[in-house]
């Protein structure tokens, strides 16, 4: 099996793809920092539900129920975007903090205090490596 070099592109390309094919369930390798990304997408509603498998041992993973409108069938995702990458790390401070989609959408933020949305790092008055954007 290949390392993956970024675990964060690996953990959003797999939400793209699972989305993209209308899957309902996708399996994830877990990480604490991919376990907090999905907390933070469960909080804001962008997933319905996600689960924590094996926990405690080395072949850890996450289940993510992805969440679609019921008539429509569109994903509540409709945007997941790489900001900051172990080639071109991306800080920002709370004067520069991004907004997505005018406030719809959400930037992770990794700062001191922890994983955040945008809105919470600027509530704190924190900066941070921006991590993705999730409209």
């Amino acid at each position: 099996m290949a390392t993956v070099t970024d675990p964060i592109a690996d953990y959003l390309t797999r939400m793209r793809n699972a989305i993209m094919a209308k899957h309902r369930v996708v399996e994830i390798p877990a990480s604490n920092l991919k376990k907090e990304i999905t907390k933070i997408l469960f909080e804001k509603g962008y997933i319905l539900n996600y689960k924590f498998e094996n926990e405690g041992q080395p072949n850890q993973s996450i289940k993510v129920a992805l969440k679609y409108h019921p008539v429509t069938k569109m994903s509540a995702i409709s945007e997941l975007k790489r900001v900051s990458s172990p080639g071109l790390r991306k800080y920002v401070s709370v004067e520069n903090m991004p907004r997505v989609l005018n406030g719809l959408g959400i930037a992770i933020i990794s700062t001191s205090k922890g994983l955040m949305t945008d809105k919470e790092a600027r509530d704190l008055n924190v900066g941070g490596e921006v991590l993705c954007y999730v409209s």
